[in-house]
């Protein structure tokens, strides 16, 4: 018997060790990944310690995208393709995402990123801005236009973060894998390709937008050195709960949701019209977590039209 348990526990060890080396994946250099995702017009400036990728394109009123988690400023591309003839478009990788990378001391408070959007507004010269954000980045963006309400012109918040659920509900499987503990010691080096596969497929409404192509792009910048750290010190972090201070937003809004989001619901939808004292609401039926990216021209139409009419 004891010869079977040291049999079992041996191939165990065997097998875990294959699946490990079978998802290892190392980390890539910024320097390599520059070539392929930092091509004109993409800049890089120091605000806090880090070198922070950016993009500004287009003249005019300057127009503020903040990307969700996971993501990078390549998210907004079909806008920026749109929004660029009519504005000053300004967008950058967030600390601990893309080519920007981790926070020099690993802080990824809500408060924190907001101080980080108003000091690179105040190193581009800007003094006023819309601002759209998706997911992660609504939060901060709506969080932006509470901290600093006279830098804000209008806002579109795409199935933005930062309402508590009334009721319970199952939380995402990869955040609970990085505040695992020992299992997001393994998330550190063990990223294989099926994980962002299996995420875009369930943050897309419509699989077939699920390129091959879309799925390296999200998982070669996560590899960025440093980056699958600062995620698991990013899902970490307690939330910082402001919602009751939603309704001191006069901030003139367009809530964007997809009605197929499986990661934000759109009950959330509702309760940011609720709480927002100026707002418009657009549904986007057979639509996700990005409308941006799965329905580019029809919601930067959208956002144009807000954009432009008057308040």
């Amino acid at each position: 018997m004891l010869k079977i348990i040291r049999y079992i526990f041996f191939t165990l060890v065997i097998l875990l060790a294959g699946v490990f080396i079978w998802a290892y994946r190392s980390d890539i250099a910024v320097e390599q990944l520059k070539t392929r995702y930092a091509p004109p017009p993409s800049e890089f400036v120091s605000i806090q310690g880090m070198q922070v990728h950016y993009r500004e394109e287009g003249k005019g009123f300057p127009l503020v995208l903040i990307h969700g988690t996971g993501a990078s400023l390549h998210t907004w591309q079909g806008w920026v393709d749109q929004l660029k003839q009519h504005y000053r478009v300004i967008r950058f990788d967030l600390p601990a995402f893309g080519l920007t990378g981790p926070h020099p001391q690993h802080d990824y408070k809500i408060s924190t990123y907001v101080k980080f959007v108003q000091a690179l507004l105040q190193k581009k010269g800007i003094k006023k801005c819309h601002i759209a954000g998706n997911s992660l980045g609504g939060n901060i963006a709506w969080r932006f236009a509470l901290a600093y309400p006279d830098r804000v012109g209008k806002m579109i918040l795409l199935d933005a973060s930062g309402i508590p659920l009334k009721k319970k509900r199952k939380k995402l499987w990869i955040m609970q894998l990085a505040r695992t503990p020992i299992v997001n010691w393994v998330m550190r080096y063990a990223t294989p390709r099926a994980i962002f596969r299996k995420n875009l497929l369930e943050v897309y409404s419509d699989d077939a937008k699920v390129s091959p192509a879309l799925i390296t792009q999200y998982q070669q910048l996560t590899l960025r050195k440093g980056n699958r750290e600062a995620f698991i010190q990013r899902a970490k972090t307690p939330v910082e709960d402001r919602s009751e201070d939603i309704p001191r937003i006069n901030t003139h809004t367009l809530i964007m949701w997809g009605k197929d989001d499986a990661w934000i619901p759109l009950e959330l939808a509702y309760a940011f019209k609720e709480k927002l004292p100026n707002n418009q609401l657009i549904i986007y039926p057979n639509v996700g977590h990005v409308p941006m990216e799965e329905i580019p021209l029809k919601t930067a139409q959208d956002a144009l039209h807000f954009l432009e009419a008057k308040p």
